[in-house]
């Protein structure tokens, strides 16, 4: 049995290392290679070679005692530690389902496995989809007939053909429970005052009551269906007025349509253990909303949290980082759960442009430590021109399946991603962990059967010997120009 252990150590970094471009090489797991308690496995992914999630060797600790000051480490501190983990995922709308069953079956089983399967791929745990159609819709739809109020009509009917079925594959696929939470884009066109999906508007508050009741109907809908919801956000992007599906609500009017209609009426219908999760929209006014909203207590009584995005909020090239920091140390008993991103204006000349996956592979080692629970990524797959979508707004996915040749493109933000969502499992905790160079990030997790996984990112164009330290022992390790790696103990 040490043989063949010892021949798959040898032999899985190679086959990684002559694995074919836009071809998904074989990814090693933990199982795969032993573990002492002195022994350190490492996986990495880098730029200017075909490292993809490949494991790179066993190491092991010795005595450091007091780094010197030249000396570029990285530390971690397992007994110091923070929020709980929730997971890490991706959203299945309708545009990811359509294309999923276009694809010939032995791609649909790869797609499975590429991200619920924890040995052979990178095993998502959280999913998303989409209440009503959202712009990866191949048209507008709702679940009832114009001007019923009662919701008589209702009906999920539109879920059946492709998303309602991709789902529950993936839930299947899924080694443990794969929480899914929803997110409506629009209200019916019928209840808004612009009279229409598009274009923002309002909800009328003369609908509020039929709209809390639709998030039950839908609720109610899928868990009859079979598929368990965990939670729900109560509007995506509230503040943008979109050419595709949207709608906008202030602080003040999200507040009360959760206090007064949709939070009661959960409770009264025997859904009060689903998560709500307010704003769902980006960094740059997320503590203007947490601040407006979590100042009520009666909005602590129905919310679990709060959501955001990445979008929109650069200033002088920097993602406002900080502002999730301050949400949760103003806020600590709420939860912070990054609920979309993607990278927009699609060309399929770039699917292989680093910066894809150094994009996801910076926000996660940021969103985490600044207190996010969880984080989930926008489109799980969509087709060979970053669709389909019903107003032209194409973007990237980690994978992209071609609906004419049946070819699966992997792009480099699903190894990044891969980099947290293989190693760390719901339920771990986030350690202490800091790095002694700037050009390195870092962050860390010690999980439910007591692993730890710390995740070093290299963004730089410098090459950078270091050592990870422990309570006074080392590793000596080695981290390339724009490379990302794992590290599990």
């Amino acid at each position: 049995m040490k043989r063949i252990t010892y021949l798959l150590a040898f032999i899985l970094p190679f086959l990684a290392l002559t694995a074919p471009a836009q071809v998904k090489p074989v990814v090693a797991t933990p199982a795969e290679t032993p573990q002492t308690d002195k022994q350190v496995r490492v996986y990495i992914t880098s730029q200017n070679s075909d490292n993809r999630l490949s494991f790179s060797g066993n190491y092991a600790f010795k005595e450091a005692g007091q780094p010197f000051e030249t000396e570029i480490c990285v530390f971690a501190d397992p007994s110091k530690t923070f929020q709980s983990f929730v997971g890490i995922g991706a959203a299945i709308t309708d545009a990811a389902a359509e294309t999923f069953y276009k694809l010939p079956a032995d791609r649909q089983k790869e797609v499975m496995n590429a991200y619920f399967s924890p040995e052979k791929g990178i095993g998502y745990t959280l999913l998303r989809t989409n209440m009503n159609s959202c712009d990866f819709s191949s048209g507008s739809y709702t679940y009832v007939r114009e001007n019923d109020a009662a919701l008589a009509s209702f009906s999920i009917d539109p879920d059946r053909k492709y998303k309602l079925p991709m789902i529950r594959q993936a839930m299947e696929s899924a080694e443990a429970k794969l929480p899914l939470f929803i997110s409506p884009w629009s209200p019916p066109a019928w209840m808004k005052d612009n009279n229409n999906m598009l274009q923002g508007g309002k909800l009328k508050p003369e609908f509020y009551q039929s709209w809390a009741n639709y998030y039950v109907k839908y609720i109610k809908s899928l868990e009859k269906e079979g598929i368990p919801v965990w939670g729900l956000t109560i509007q995506n992007e509230p503040m943008a007025r979109q050419k595709w599906e949207s709608c906008i609500y202030t602080a003040e009017e999200e507040r009360n349509f959760l206090t007064g209609y949709l939070g009661p009426t959960l409770h009264k219908e025997g859904l009060s253990d689903k998560k709500v999760i307010m704003w769902d929209h980006n960094r740059d006014l997320i503590y203007q909303r947490a601040m407006t909203y979590f100042s009520d207590p009666a909005v602590k009584e129905y919310a679990w949290g709060i959501g955001f995005h990445w979008y929109e909020d650069w200033s002088g090239g920097v993602p406002m980082f900080e502002n999730v920091r301050r949400v949760h140390e103003a806020f600590p008993e709420m939860n912070l759960l990054f609920t979309e991103g993607c990278a927009e204006s699609f060309d399929p000349g770039r699917y292989d442009a680093w910066v894809l996956g150094e994009e996801y592979g910076r926000s996660m080692i940021h969103d985490f430590n600044n207190g996010t629970v969880g984080w989930t990524d926008w489109n799980i797959l969509l087709d060979e021109t970053g669709g389909p979508n019903h107003v032209g707004n194409f973007c990237f996915a980690p994978l992209h399946g071609d609906t004419k040749t049946g070819k699966l493109t992997y792009t480099n933000s699903y190894y990044y991603i891969g980099h947290f969502s293989k190693f760390i499992r719901p339920g771990a905790r986030r350690i202490a962990v800091t790095p002694s160079r700037s050009q390195l990030l870092a962050t860390g997790f010690v999980n439910p059967d007591g692993s730890v996984a710390v995740v070093v990112m290299n963004e730089s164009e410098i090459n950078t010997d270091y050592k990870l330290w422990v309570s006074g022992k080392a590793v000596n390790l080695n981290s390339p120009a724009h490379s990302i790696m794992t590290i599990v103990f």
